[in-house]
């Protein structure tokens, strides 16, 4: 007689128990066990809770292969589903191997886990495995498949409801149900302010500071102080929401003709444009991928977009000042270049219009497509491509899990019919063409922190925390994956020959960028220095980048006059008549307001559920190394924490978006 013990961990979220019965089939290189039930005296599988049980055989199964874990109900109690995390089995030869879970298992339902070290396709030597790996990605290439996004867009699932995804990658229901109520209590809480759907204009500026009286942050309010300010317009940047499009200018864009005497009282004294662009000093914003796109007719009123071109100057007190506007890239007498000299509404509505564009190629951009939609791009891929016993999947499954998720609600609730961008100056068909032009410029470099800050220029610019912060995450990323990958790959020809690996960067390749050679995407792997880079901008993507043009939304948005996508005004097209009257015109309407408002705060929300980069609540690896890693990942992580900490206690406006404990682990808001 064999005795196997097994230690089965139920998952501590709410609702993961169950009163269902639970057994278990093992299977061995030498023969598979009877199924068995799991079932000691009191409640089995509570929520949170290791229950120990004992699997008795007539002879040892030999080398375990697998675990077979099915669920019936018991009678009189209602169907409930189980969050299975772990399954830890003790042979009798005194092996403890892990078995992962990590799922809920509905009523009826079977799955079969593999346990041990990850294995990659060519490690598999028993015919069981083999077999089992099969049909593990056969069954996963039916449940997960693609669809294009939209015409001339990356491909995405394709799920249409959140209800269709399968238990491996379902959110919580005390994750979603927290979320729903926040959205619930939003809803009325502006109600009853009569803020929602309201179509009064806003007839004081100050007025806009009631929206939501008790959510402001130390942030949204010193936004609201200052954004009149030129030092503060050009900090928001560099460390900003968006601080990933200005560039150093080597030489002024012919179609700006910004002449020496128009800045020159802008410069340093005795200093000139010329001068100052050869020293490096000189910053360029300029959305010329938005010329030509129309906007929409919203209501019967005719909007405006204004792809727009700013130039900035970092001055001798080391701010970066905004210096010269151009509306329209085509420069005319309607066309006027703006200066700080102007009457002040007249530039501060110059202002307001470039940040309009931003705000609209933040979001829809920078935002969703490229880190929403292209991590959903890595999901479906690696869903695809990789066993669970595969060592990427262990990886990587962390910084995806709730992506799908998210990114079903997000093409309802921003892209949809009745989603916010239908209140924006492009509206859907214009945002849409904004994606569909900017997916040609997501190029492998410009995903690359460290080559995106060099082909910007900003390797030197004082005071920029984004470029600071990101670039030592880059690399404490880079170091942990690096560490992973060498462990499993300990040569090139190991890369070559992991057919999944090679299936999983192909698909990558073709539905994300839609075999675009120019992206500089790889579409397959040739040596393990390619993987390690590949797999840290992964990371650092679905998580630091995320977080940095997701983390501020609701302090810098809240805000309408200081970013909004929606305009109604025209643009000035001659200098000297605009007042305070003009802005409050061009804003949008107390409900318009609001419903922006309460977008960006449900998106930058800190939810219970988050779990911060390099936490891995989900045990997946049985080997001690990776356990080492993981910690030592953390560790650096955790300095990098107490040292943003104590910088951002000298600053005035203090940068935390990529504080580590700050960033989540995946897209997941």
């Amino acid at each position: 007689m064999a005795e196997y013990k097994l230690q089965v961990t139920t998952g501590d979220m709410q609702h993961a128990g169950t009163w269902d019965h639970v057994s278990v089939t093992l299977f061995g290189s030498d023969g598979q066990s009877e199924q068995t039930d799991l079932d000691n005296f009191g409640k089995d599988f509570s929520t949170g809770e290791t229950g120990t049980y004992t699997l008795k055989t007539s002879s040892s199964l030999g080398k375990l292969l697998l675990v077979k874990v099915e669920k019936d109900p018991r009678i009189l109690f209602p169907e409930d589903e189980w969050y299975c995390s772990t399954i830890e089995v003790t042979t009798p030869e005194g092996d403890v191997i892990l078995f992962p879970c990590h799922r809920w298992i509905s009523r009826g339902e079977y799955v079969e886990l593999r346990g041990g070290r990850a294995m990659k396709v060519f490690e598999d030597d028993h015919p069981l495995l083999i077999e089992h790996r099969k049909k593990e990605l056969m069954l996963k290439r039916s449940f997960y498949d693609w669809k294009p996004l939209a015409e001339g867009l990356l491909h995405v699932s394709s799920f249409e409801h959140k209800s269709e995804l399968p238990a491996e990658i379902r959110l919580s229901k005390a994750k979603a149900d927290e979320m729903q109520g926040m959205r619930k209590q939003l809803g009325i809480e502006l109600k009853i302010k009569g803020k929602l759907g309201s179509i009064k204009k806003w007839e004081n500026v100050n007025d806009l500071k009631k929206i939501f009286n008790f959510k402001k942050t130390a942030m949204s309010e010193y936004v609201a102080e200052h954004w009149k300010e030129d030092d503060f317009y050009g900090f928001q940047f560099l460390n900003g929401i968006n601080p990933t499009v200005i560039k150093r200018c080597s030489e002024l864009p012919r179609n700006f003709p910004v002449t020496e005497e128009m800045v020159k009282p802008f410069l340093a004294e005795g200093s000139s444009l010329s001068r100052e662009i050869r020293k490096g000093n000189i910053f360029l914003y300029d959305q010329k991928k938005m010329d030509g796109i129309p906007p929409q007719v919203y209501k019967g009123e005719s909007l405006n977009v204004t792809p727009g071109l700013c130039l900035f100057y970092l001055n001798p007190e080391n701010k970066l000042m905004p210096i010269a506007i151009q509306l329209y890239q085509q420069p005319s007498e309607q066309n006027p270049i703006f200066l700080p000299s102007d009457l002040e509404t007249d530039w501060l509505l110059a202002k307001m219009y470039i940040k309009n564009a931003d705000m609209m190629d933040h979001e829809a951009v920078h935002h969703l497509l490229n880190t929403h939609f292209i991590a959903e791009v890595y999901t479906v891929a690696t869903l695809r491509c990789f066993p669970v016993i595969h060592p990427l999947y262990k990886l990587l499954i962390p910084h995806f899990k709730t992506t799908m998720y998210m990114n079903i609600g997000a093409r309802s609730s921003l892209l949809g019919p009745d989603g916010i961008f239908r209140i924006s100056s492009f509206g859907l068909e214009g945002i849409m063409e904004l994606m569909r032009r900017s997916l040609p410029l997501m190029t492998y470099s410009s995903l690359c922190l460290p080559e995106n800050i060099t082909a910007r220029g900003l390797e030197s610019i004082p005071n920029c925390y984004y470029r600071d912060d990101g670039l030592k995450l880059w690399y404490i990323i880079n170091s942990f994956v690096r560490a992973v990958v060498e462990y499993y790959y300990p040569s090139d020809a190991d890369v070559c020959k992991d057919t999944e690996l090679q299936d999983w960067i192909s698909e990558i390749f073709t539905h994300g960028l839609l075999r675009n050679k120019a992206s500089g995407f790889p579409d397959c792997f040739h040596c393990t220095e390619e993987l390690i880079r590949f797999i840290t901008m992964i990371i650092f993507t679905v998580s630091v980048q995320h977080a940095a043009v997701n983390n501020g939304q609701f302090d810098y948005y809240y805000w309408a006059p200081n970013g909004t996508l929606l305009l109604h005004k025209p643009p000035p097209t001659t200098k000297g008549q605009s007042s305070m009257e003009t802005i409050l015109e061009a804003l949008p309407t107390v409900g318009e307001t609001a419903s922006m408002s309460a977008m960006t705060y449900l998106l930058s929300k800190k939810y219970s559920s988050a779990v911060p980069l390099g936490q891995y609540p989900d045990k997946r690896f049985d080997e001690p190394a990776l356990t080492q890693m993981i910690q030592e990942f953390q560790g650096e992580l955790s300095y990098l924490g107490e040292e943003i900490t104590e910088r951002n206690s000298q600053l005035e406006l203090p940068y935390a978006y990529l504080h580590p404990s700050h960033i989540e682990n995946s897209v997941a808001i």
